[in-house]
């Protein structure tokens, strides 16, 4: 790394560091961020850290002073007034916007600055509100409000383009495609759904006399896409093509979410109308804050209805009357605002101040450009691109801005997609902190990953929504993955996160004498079983786990259901927020013991710390309450158990938590076709709580093999590990196959039982813990061996999932 890090600083020193600040980035990382450790952070589009420097200083302030209430006239309350307006000059001087043009209203965000915007505008049937469809959903939500009002909304594509007729690059043009308007009327058709694609009727003609507003992002949250701000002024001057038609007074708003961490919007330069940020983003702390900024001669046209406390300088109660303050930022800050929050601005400004804005631009884009670079030249070993990187990459403009955030998918060396969940499970395991999905932006989602209308609505129709984990449908990617970098971000977390990409996705040509096959598509493997080829795979195991995350128990046979095992995963824990408790969240579940007498029909359960046992009836209903749950995005009809059996459970995990039992699973199939390698798990069959397929199944030859990997690689004199097939809670135990034979297995037979397979179980960090000395222990392993070599099955875990195909719902399983 030494070497690499001294190429880098002789291509990039003059911008990364700080070098002219009065303690640089090593400085700076050591003192003020030593919970980074062992840490690679590179999330802060989502949210950027705050200092213990920054901390310390809030907390010796708030210690120190005494805020009252500013609605109030006390000293106290004077002094909090007072140090308010001095934050709000801060926050205008951020963006060189001077307190005789503009204003600083503080929000709760900026989400709560858009929708203030679009709650209070003064929207009519001839208004037009047009926005890019690069664009947060927080600034696509305002379409609510002029829907609702009868005016239009149309969303518009801008691609800067260098223009070939100027002598110099810097010039550029807008190329505009403009979608279909939308609205809502008696007059127009809302939407029809028409092969695929959404497409509106137009209303009636539009006047002269009203108000439109065009919002763009400073800096696109998805692909780091910096805008060009010269747009502000070519709408409003009626420049614009795309608004050069619509009649009327066009108003501009900026979402500098994102782009203002970097490159605050110099409102002296581009005077918008409407400019949103949030705190967090820009210094980590306070959350909960934002601000809109807004020209005056704006803030006189917004229409605010709702008036509170603090916003009105006299009304009556049981008459209508009110006469509202004349101060804007009174008459839209509603009730009290956070003013000890407020307070604290000053000393995230303080660090910006101190580095400066310029130097946090540079550094951070010399770390983006640098991996952005390495990204791209990153190859399989059969010359394949392995990073697919959205934004740059797709422009014509070779020099176009781009910010600190670099959003990509990865591929295969046979050009199938790693889905971004995946990445993310095996990034947690390096200690790398990421995001992934379409980062609520889904106009450049839909973009940059080609997704037409039809493909979206298809997607929804499958289940996929936001933060699930559908990240490939019909062989595409439902997202993508972000990283991004703040101003404590340092080369060595670059450097990491290379590292991880290198040794978890990028292939290798491997010769044959070390066991290791060269390349999957040189085997020639068999889709079905034959009699012959299963005559000496023996079934070795059968394990039953009652209740999801508890231990199970095996058994010599066990009846089978429409379902799959009888009973197997059919009760859960809820706790006392909704959330649905496994391992991963309490491990004090593993030490829980289950058992199930078919001929008494009890259920049996222990734990180390009840000294009664717990006995539940599986034949009669018991239950107290019927209800609907959540379960990771599927619907289940459930029934909960009274107080007794609560607190058992409650006891024995040491939280507060609901013990029920699955009665019907709702929308939980799909079809399976295509590839095998889909993580499709829909197989019109009844499931019970389990993540995937009915049955989970894993041969004895493929965890030899696992452990052999893992023995191979120990290194340092560290402890061999050693995986149990156990470990994978498995329902089926296999033998007498080659290793990983059961990845092209699609029917097996057991008995007279049929199953189908669904292919390689998606990767699960439950694999990675385990117990000792009666404590459990979390570690990257398996996971991380599983992952550097078990890359040609989507989500493969050396588990495969079976479905039953048919049989008897009374067929006896047996070993």
């Amino acid at each position: 790394m030494a070497q690499s890090k001294e190429e880098f600083l002789e291509q990039f020193g003059g911008d990364y560091g700080y070098p002219d600040a009065p303690r640089g980035i090593d400085e700076l990382r050591a003192a003020d961020f030593k919970r980074l450790e062992g840490m690679v952070y590179l999330d802060h589009a989502g949210a950027t850290l705050y200092s213990e420097a920054q901390m310390a200083d809030v907390a010796k302030d708030l210690m120190s002073n005494v805020y009252g209430n500013p609605h109030s006239q006390s000293d106290s309350s004077m002094a909090t007034s007072d140090l308010v307006t001095s934050m709000r000059h801060l926050v205008l001087k951020y963006f060189n916007a001077s307190p005789r043009d503009y204003k600083c209203i503080f929000t709760s965000g900026a989400t709560a600055a858009l929708k203030l915007v679009g709650e209070c505008f003064p929207w009519s049937g001839d208004s037009c509100y047009m926005y890019t469809m690069e664009n947060h959903n927080s600034v696509l939500g305002i379409r609510e409000y002029a829907l609702s009002k009868g005016a239009t909304v149309s969303a518009v594509d801008i691609e800067e383009v260098v223009d070939p007729s100027k002598n110099q690059g810097c010039d550029s043009l807008f190329k505009i495609s403009k979608r279909s308007n939308q609205r809502r009327g008696d007059d127009v058709l809302l939407h029809n759904y028409q092969n695929g694609s959404l497409t509106a009727i137009s209303g009636k003609h539009l006047k002269g006399n009203n108000l439109n507003l065009f919002a763009f992002p400073s800096e696109c949250n998805f692909s780091g896409h910096k805008f060009n701000l010269s747009l502000v002024k070519l709408i409003k001057e009626g420049k614009f093509i795309g608004t050069s038609q619509q009649q009327g007074r066009w108003m501009v708003l900026i979402d500098a979410a994102k782009g203002c961490t970097t490159e605050p919007p110099n409102l002296t330069v581009y005077p918008a109308d409407f400019v949103v940020c949030s705190f967090y983003k820009i210094f980590g702390y306070p959350t909960g804050l934002g601000a809109l900024i807004v020209k005056n001669e704006a803030a006189g046209l917004l229409n605010k209805t709702y008036f509170s406390g603090g916003t009105v300088a006299a009304s009556i109660a049981d008459i209508d009357y009110v006469q509202k303050r004349k101060s804007i930022e009174n008459v839209l800050e509603d009730g009290t605002i956070s003013f000890l929050s407020i307070s604290s601005l000053r000393y995230g400004f303080k660090i910006i101040d101190m580095l400066t804005i310029s130097a946090i631009a540079r550094h951070t884009a010399s770390l983006a450009t640098y991996v952005r670079r390495k990204m791209m030249d990153l190859k399989h070993s059969n010359e394949k691109n392995v990073c697919i990187i959205y934004g740059q990459q797709a422009s014509k403009v070779k020099d176009l801005k781009m910010g600190p955030t670099i959003t990509f998918n990865l591929k295969r060396e046979d050009c199938t997609w790693f889905g971004y969940r995946e990445v993310e499970k095996l990034a947690c395991l390096s200690g790398i902190h990421l995001r992934t999905g379409c980062f609520c932006n889904p106009g450049a989602c839909a973009k940059y990953l080609g997704l037409s209308h039809s493909d979206l609505v298809s997607n929804f129709e499958a289940g996929h929504v936001c933060w699930d984990d559908n990240d490939i449908i019909n062989g595409r990617p439902t997202g993508a993955v972000r990283i991004s970098f703040g101003y404590m971000s340092t080369y060595e977390d670059a450097e990491e996160f290379l590292k991880f990409l290198q040794s978890s996705f990028v292939s290798k040509a491997v010769g044959l004498n070390n066991g290791y096959m060269v390349n999957m598509d040189t085997l020639h493997l068999v889709d079905d079983w034959s009699q012959q080829a299963t005559s000496d795979i023996r079934l070795k195991s059968i394990t039953i786990y009652p209740v999801k995350s508890c231990q199970g128990f095996s058994v010599q046979g066990w009846p089978l259901t429409t379902g799959g095992l009888k009973y197997d995963r059919e009760w859960l824990l809820q706790g006392s927020g909704g959330e649905i408790l496994t391992q991963k969240k309490v491990p004090e579940l593993s030490s829980i013991r289950t058992l199930i007498d078919l001929e008494l029909g009890k259920l049996f359960l222990e734990s180390p710390k009840r000294k009664d046992k717990l006995q539940i009836s599986v034949l009669e209903n018991l239950t107290h309450i019927s209800a609907e749950v959540d379960v990771y995005g599927q619907r289940y009809e459930v029934q909960t158990y009274g107080d007794k059996v609560n607190s058992w459970f409650s006891d024995a995990i040491g939280r507060p938590c609901t013990f029920m039992r699955c009665t019907s699973s709702k929308h939980r199939s799909c079809t399976i076709n295509g590839r095998r390698d889909r993580l499709c798990r829909d197989t019109r069959s009844k499931l019970s709580f389990v993540n995937e397929g009915q049955l989970l199944l894993v041969s004895e030859e493929s965890i030899s093999d696992l452990n052999s990997r893992l023995s191979s690689g120990n290194v340092n004199g560290k402890q061999q590990m050693f995986v149990d097939a156990m470990r994978f809670r498995p329902n089926i135990v296999v033998s007498g196959s080659a290793s990983y034979d059961e990845d092209n297995w699609k029917r097996l037979n057991i008995g007279k039982a049929y199953f189908t397979s669904m292919g390689g179980c998606n990767r699960c960090q439950m694999i990675n813990l385990y117990q000792s000395s009666g404590q459990v222990i979390k570690s990257k392993e398996p996971l991380a061996t599983l992952a550097s070599y078990r890359r040609q099955k989507v989500g493969s875990c050396a588990m495969i999932c079976l479905s039953l195909f048919f049989g008897s719902v009374t067929q006896q399983f047996h070993t």
